[in-house]
């Protein structure tokens, strides 16, 4: 069974289009909580026991400064233009690893992963 996703804000709308196609619940904060703070996206994704996507290096500090735990973050950065090579990535991953990333903080780039515990 896919891991469930919590889709940051300012997560790409076709990142989010082809998570769902691959059989990903994805509940996106655009879509349903637009404008929700941060700390409240955490509590979140944490009630509802999902793996949040988030393109905000604010999350960096909640987890790690604030020491959150209880929840695992994919942290996005990319260029428009490589849009496709991050959404392949994700897909390989979060079909790779699954609920494994609860609990770890995952920086994806076009050209590296780095998955660290929290």
């Amino acid at each position: 069974m896919p891991i469930d996703i919590l889709a940051d804000e300012n997560v790409h709308a076709h990142l989010i289009r082809d998570l769902r196609k691959s059989g990903f619940n994805v509940l996106s904060i655009r879509e349903k909580f637009k404008g929700m703070a941060d700390v409240d996206i955490l509590a979140l994704a944490r009630k509802q026991h999902t793996l949040l996507v988030t393109e905000d290096s604010d999350f960096g500090e909640w987890i790690f400064a604030h020491k959150e735990k209880n929840v695992g973050v994919v942290f996005l950065r990319y260029k428009a233009k490589d849009l496709p090579t991050i959404t392949k990535t994700v897909l390989g991953i979060l079909e790779k690893y699954g609920i494994a990333l609860f609990e770890k903080f995952i920086v994806v780039t076009p050209r590296k992963i780095r998955i660290r515990s929290v």
